[in-house]
């Protein structure tokens, strides 16, 4: 967390930030600022100006300015975003409860009198000017058929582990993923190329589907598998205690009665 639904709906709220100048910059967390990017650069770039669009590319926000520079702002584990002292996303799972300014590592102020921040507790996020989006896939939200099909026949890698790797699908998560295969009956162990074309259909079915119905119910966290992820915790379709594993180096839980 968060995932790209939990960014889309950064993306959705970052609209009111938009067409306002921005009078203060504050970047003093020099680790938060990732690539080349300076603080200085960011002032230079942003003080006095406005954004005119805000973009989403999987889990990265794009905020571009009037003079066609871009601010780049990734969420980590537990990065909100706030405007004008509001979050879209008031909790997040495996995130701290507590709601502290202290952990806001980038800020701007508006001439207006209001601010959008980056509250970070973990300071696992970061902003970064004009970054580089070449190199990330498909948004979970567009990713069709046959973009999923090559992806897969390509690599011997688990299932879970290349439809998470960015480069393939931009903006699928743990709790995404987990649920995603959960959903489509497919062991997150097996090899990418082994799925059959059936197989794949039913994978971009349930792909589609759950990013779709987890939008609209308010977040990656609120799957059907996710009260049940945890030791001795239970299939919700079968009963079956679910299996708990390392999958790309992410705590995974599986059905070993249905998911094969």
């Amino acid at each position: 967390m968060p995932e790209g639904i939990e960014v889309e709906y950064y993306r959705i709220s970052s609209i009111c930030a938009l067409q306002r100048k921005i009078r203060r910059i504050t970047a003093k967390d020099l680790y938060f600022l990732k690539g080349e990017t300076q603080s200085e650069q960011l002032i230079a770039v942003l003080k006095e100006k406005k954004f005119v669009e805000s973009r989403r590319i999987g889990k990265l926000l794009l905020l571009d300015t009037e003079h066609g520079e871009t601010v780049g702002i990734r969420f980590g584990m537990t990065g909100r975003l706030l405007v004008d002292g509001k979050s879209s996303i008031d909790n997040l799972e495996y995130s701290s409860a507590r709601n502290n300014p202290e952990w806001d590592r980038f800020s701007l102020e508006f001439t207006d009198g209001g601010t959008l921040s980056i509250r970070d507790p973990r300071r696992l996020g970061g902003v970064e000017l004009n970054p580089d989006t070449s190199l990330l896939g498909p948004d979970l939200y567009e990713i069709n058929g046959m973009q999923l099909g090559t992806l897969l026949k390509e690599s011997y890698r688990p299932i879970k582990a290349r439809l998470m790797d960015q480069h393939q699908i931009a903006g699928l998560g743990n709790l995404l993923t987990d649920e995603i295969l959960w959903r489509s009956s497919l062991d997150p162990r097996r090899s990418s190329n082994s799925l059959t074309q059936i197989e794949k259909r039913r994978l971009l079915y349930h792909l589609k589907r759950t990013v779709l119905q987890l939008t609209e119910r308010g977040g990656s966290h609120t799957g059907n598998l996710q009260d049940h992820r945890l030791r001795g915790g239970r299939c919700p379709k079968d009963g079956a205690i679910l299996e708990r594993h390392k999958v790309g180096g992410r705590t995974t839980y599986s059905c070993p009665e249905h998911q094969s």
